[in-house]
């Protein structure tokens, strides 16, 4: 007798955060494994873009208006894609923002929207879906962390702080679902191309990579794709089930060395 039952061969998903960048990746990538996807963004027409792909490849999706930051959006969309696609199976958790700037320099109100987008936005997922998973005994919480918790960076005013509760809260309801059949897990992307750049201050944006180079965070120019953390995703929630990947770190390869 296995220990557990098997994954369903088709497991309905969410994504957050699913109009560009790592989480259209991971939308795409879900579907790509055979899993119907509901992707979730304010920019709802983007998400419709990306949902249309992947119907022309064939697989299943439906894209739908997600402010992470309302409580009553969150409800309705998670109920949409549950009536759509059936009982959630995997949550992933990406959408964030985060303006360049040091913390003494970034105004409380952008401060505290950062949180709210990276940590409460989570949360508000969470109490959405996680109890529903816990009463079926399976389910997989994907958080999208950052590298820049166990290396914190300057300039990054709010987003060290609200990746590091987020990852705080991933850590925490690992204890709290054990034996749920749950598993909340963390894939955490070093340096990746998205457009979570788009419409950053240049001067801004400039003395804060002067600010790395300073500490030491600068050791070559290569970074990461979208779809490359759209992988390790994957890999996450295709463990079978009895093997949890609690925390996954993703980082680009430095370019080859002559000689």
């Amino acid at each position: 007798m296995p220990r557990f039952e098997p994954h369903p061969e088709k497991r309905p998903s969410i994504v957050t955060g699913a109009s560009s960048g790592i989480g259209a990746a991971t939308a795409i990538a879900l579907a790509e494994a055979g899993h119907p996807v509901a992707l979730g963004a304010r920019r709802v027409e983007k998400c419709a873009e990306v949902a249309e792909r992947i119907r022309a490849a064939g697989g299943e999706a439906v894209a739908m208006s997600l402010d992470v930051g309302d409580d009553e959006s969150v409800r309705k969309f998670v109920a949409t894609a549950t009536e759509t696609l059936g009982p959630i199976e995997i949550l992933v958790s990406g959408a964030g923002g985060l303006v360049p700037a040091r913390i003494h320099e970034t105004d409380s109100d952008s401060f505290a929207e950062q949180v709210s987008v990276n940590l409460v936005g989570a949360h508000r997922m969470v109490s959405a879906v996680v109890p529903d998973m816990a009463g079926r005994h399976r389910g997989d919480v994907v958080f999208i962390g950052s590298d820049v918790v166990p290396a914190p960076r300057p300039g990054m005013g709010a987003y060290v702080p609200a990746k590091s509760g987020l990852e705080a809260m991933a850590y925490a309801m690992r204890m709290e679902l054990e034996g749920t059949g749950v598993r909340a897990s963390l894939v955490r992307p070093g340096p990746t191309v998205s457009d979570l750049a788009a419409g950053w201050d240049q001067q801004a944006t400039l003395t804060m990579l002067e600010d790395w180079k300073l500490w030491g965070f600068v050791r070559h120019p290569y970074m990461l794709r979208a779809s490359d953390i759209a992988a390790a995703v994957t890999t996450v929630v295709s463990a079978p089930r009895g093997v949890h990947l609690t925390v996954v770190e993703v980082q680009p390869e430095a370019p080859l060395r002559e000689g």
